[in-house]
This record gives structure tokens, sequence and C-alpha cells, in this order.
């Protein structure tokens, strides 16, 4: 097997949305539809305002800049237009909805694009596998046994990572002929915006966390995945409430173990709408007249709820969002 350069080992972590991860202390967030903020929404029962902030602006509020509350309102302004698509003065619970899904999504989009273009330089209507492969692992080879059916803890192993790729590319390859439409290409980079692609999310989540390799979870295994104790520290409180939320909720049969169908219920939870929760409590939070629509002046009278006293680089967004 040829040798990996090192501008090959750093291409391959920092450009390969697929990779096995590293093992990292503290808690992961192995939920697909992930909180829309990741700010906690209440602390200590107290609404926490910088939930929406970042729930309405998306990926954009990690780049704030300080402003006036008089620019924060009018650069708010701008963006409450965009947001009334039909242009009848109103904001509705499903436009607001609209725009949080829009903001969340964004940042997916412009991963796919970017990625796209770095791998397919020719431009051509398909990718082929090959041509992904060798631009990011080299000249691996993919056949080739290294008799490490799993990952050690602290060990990275690039022919784990190779034979992880190729099995989420055939998920996302529908058409079978092993090269990838940029629809497919999203798929494969974004497994869990696909519905077909959920399994194969599932089965890697449990490779992750599985270290014994028995084909389920225990509950060591789910709080080790989250939580590593030196044995010196008490256990925090949070681990405590991690262990029941185990054995009362993900264990749905009580056998000790999660196995795939519990894992999929944990990671893919079902029948809730993130976006249209947070678009009724806003609406909840400055609809003066309860009306259950509001006007610019009702959102730019609560510019702080939106915004808060910071906005971000608006002009990004009005000038990506003619699509929206």
């Amino acid at each position: 097997m040829q040798e990996l350069t090192v501008f090959q080992i750093l291409f391959i972590l920092t450009i390969s949305a697929t990779a096995i991860p590293k093992p990292e202390d503290g808690p992961k967030q192995r939920v697909l539809h992930k909180d829309l903020s990741d700010q906690e929404h209440y602390i200590n029962s107290q609404h926490n305002p910088s939930y929406d902030h970042e729930a309405f602006l998306g990926e954009d509020a990690k780049t704030f800049d300080q402003l006036s509350p008089e620019e924060s309102t009018r650069r708010l302004g701008i963006i409450v237009d965009k947001i009334d698509v039909d242009k009848d003065g109103f904001v509705t619970k499903e436009e607001l909805k609209d725009w949080i899904l829009y903001t969340q999504r964004r940042y997916i989009q412009d991963d796919i694009n970017h990625q796209w273009a770095s791998y397919n330089l020719k431009e051509k209507d398909k990718l082929p596998w090959k041509e992904y492969k060798d631009k990011l692992y080299g000249h691996i080879n993919e056949n080739e046994s290294n008799n490490q059916d799993k990952l050690e803890e602290e060990t990275f192993s690039y022919e784990a990572m190779l034979k992880r790729d190729r099995r989420r590319w055939s998920a996302a390859d529908l058409d079978g002929d092993d090269a990838l439409t940029k629809e497919e290409f999203a798929a494969f980079l974004h497994a869990e915006e696909a519905n077909h692609m959920k399994d194969i999310v599932v089965l890697e989540t449990m490779e992750d966390i599985d270290k014994d390799g028995d084909g389920k979870i225990s509950v060591a295994e789910y709080i080790g995945d989250m939580y590593r104790s030196t044995g010196e520290e008490e256990e925090p409180e949070w681990v405590k409430n991690e262990k029941e939320q185990f054995s009362s909720y993900r264990d749905k049969d009580r056998d000790g173990f999660m196995d795939f169908e519990e894992v999929k219920n944990w990671i893919i939870p079902a029948d809730f709408d993130d976006a249209e929760a947070e678009a009724r409590h806003l609406i909840y939070e400055v609809d003066t007249d309860a009306d259950q629509k509001l006007t610019k002046d009702e959102i730019l009278d609560k510019y702080d709820i939106f915004v808060g006293s910071q906005a971000t680089d608006f002009g990004q967004a009005l000038t990506r969002h003619d699509e929206f």
C-alpha cells in the first residue's frame, strides 16, 4: 500500500465529511434532527434568548458583530421584508418557519457546493468513485484487509475510513453505476438529510459506540460515548440523567441494551417539528394583538428577541436568499 503523504493526511482530516471521528471527551450530539441552536433553550427554568437568536439567524449567528440597537433594528427590518414572501405586510407562522428552515439548511447546501467543486474538477455530471477515492485517500487499496474491523479507541485507521465511505457511497448511488450525481453526492455527504440513507447513519452510529462489537449498545457504551471518568471526580448530574434516559426511554424492551431499532428511534426522533415549534414560540412572544401573525412593527419593537443587541452580516443572507 502506498504511504500517505502529510498533505494527503491533512486533506482527509479537513475535507472529508464522512471520516470516522476521533473520540473526544464530553457529550456528543447523536440525534439527527439536531436542535435549532447550540444554546440551551432554558437555563435554570429561565428562557435563554440566545437560543432564539441562533434559531432565527442560523449559522450566521456565529459571526455576530456588535451593533447598536438602531443598526440591529434597521438590518432586521430588511430581513423581515424578505421573510414576508407574499408581501401582504404580515409574517405568518408558515413564513417564519420557512425562514428558520432556510437559515438552518443553507450551510448544508454551501458545503455540498464546495465539496462538489473540490472533487469534481472536470465539472462532469457525475463523480466516479475512483476519482473521489484517489483524490481523498491517494491509492490505498480498498480491497486490502488490515485485519482491523474495529477502531481502537485512540487510533485513526484510514482503511476503516475508506471502508465506511465506500459503503455510504454505494448506498447513495441509487442507479448503481458507481458514480454520483450532485444530488446523490449530497446524500453521501449529508446522509442525515436523505430518507434512504438513514439506516446507514444508524449503522455508523452503532459502530462508533459498540466497542465490543456484539451488535448492540450497553449502558456503559452509551455513557462512554459521551463521558469519560477519570475515577477521581464525582459523576456529573447530566451523566446520571443520561443513565436514567437509557433505562427508561432508550432501552424499550428493557434487556439492558439498545439494538438497531432502538438506536434508530433514539437518533431519528419522529413527530416533532423544531422549526414549527420555534416559529410558534416567536409569534407567542411578539404577537401583541394576538392575531397569530406579526407585523413588521411588532417584530422591530421586539428586535432583541430575534437578534438581541447584535446582528450578523445580513448582507450575505440577503444576497443569497433570492431563491427563498
